[in-house]
């Protein structure tokens, strides 16, 4: 059984543990309603850009463009959204997961890390770190993702990559943080749920000016440079609050530890009174 020393120092540890992690987790609750607000202030843009290039693609008939052409020579590029610090629980390790366990193959992916801490986990699994922005994740903006994506648009254009898909971590709500893989390019029209009745309205072809692909060489790259600051957005929001859960999960166990440690340390306390207790009663029996 360990000494009163111990426990008493044991304790005093996990007090000094316990008062950062409340600091940590108020730091995170502060920045989470910033960010939680900066992604419900964006989302709704980004959504209707999303339904907007949908509908534009599926009424643009059969167009020859690289953006939408598929191609089976090239590397597989993956632009993984993570974080640059820890102690956030399974996010940073979702993403990973996710990639390492997604259909695309290793040695045919090359990683544009966006956070340190993917960067580090896919490196440690055998990835190609192409490029590594890690900075971008301190205080990201739209300028940031279009850098991104120009660089990752250049290697497609001139037929390096064939396939380009997004990691990141979708914000739901405070509690609740999804993992995600988009493909981006080549840019693939969604199924509609159901039939939807064939009208004039929804079957006519879209009208270009001046013409299809310059038109398309103008809206794909905003769209893909879109997506691509929104999950920056959603990333910080889901890291926050992913922290501020592991913080307030790390100070209950502190809670509960201390709670155990002063349980003990009062038995073994009781014990020490007892046994002199004991020690003085049976002295004074002898000298009697």
């Amino acid at each position: 059984m360990a000494s009163m020393r111990d426990i008493k120092r044991r304790k005093s540890s996990i007090s000094s543990t316990q008062q950062i992690t409340k600091a940590m987790k108020l730091v995170s609750t502060v920045k989470l309603q910033k960010a939680k607000s900066r992604a419900e202030e964006t989302t709704p843009y980004f959504n209707h850009m999303y339904a907007t290039v949908s509908s534009l693609l599926k009424r643009t008939g059969n167009i020859d463009h690289p953006y939408l052409n598929k191609r089976d020579e090239g590397k597989k590029v993956v632009i993984t959204v993570t974080s640059n610090r820890g102690l956030a629980g399974g996010y940073n390790s979702n993403i990973v997961k996710l990639i390492a366990n997604s259909d695309i193959p290793k040695e045919d992916a090359q990683i544009y890390a966006i956070g340190s801490k993917g960067a580090d986990g896919l490196k440690a699994k055998g990835y190609e770190i192409k490029v590594d922005n890690s900075e971008i994740m301190e205080a990201p903006t739209y300028d940031d993702a279009r850098e991104v994506c120009d660089s990752v648009l250049k290697a497609y254009e001139e037929g390096e990559v064939n396939e380009i898909y997004l990691a990141y971590t979708h914000f739901k709500n405070t509690v609740v943080h999804e993992p995600k893989l988009l493909k981006l390019l080549p840019v693939e029209v969604p199924e509609e749920d159901g039939v939807e009745e064939e009208t004039p309205k929804n079957t006519a072809l879209m009208s270009f000016e001046p013409n299809e692909e310059e038109a398309l060489a103008m809206i794909i790259p905003k769209y893909v440079t879109s997506l691509v600051y929104g999950a920056l957005v959603e990333a910080v929001a889901s890291e926050n609050g992913a922290r501020m859960q592991a913080m307030d999960s790390a100070t209950s166990n502190a809670e509960e530890m201390i709670s155990d440690l002063t349980l003990k340390y009062n038995r073994a306390r009781q014990g020490s009174i007892t046994q002199e207790l004991t020690e003085i009663i049976a002295g004074a029996d002898a000298l009697s």
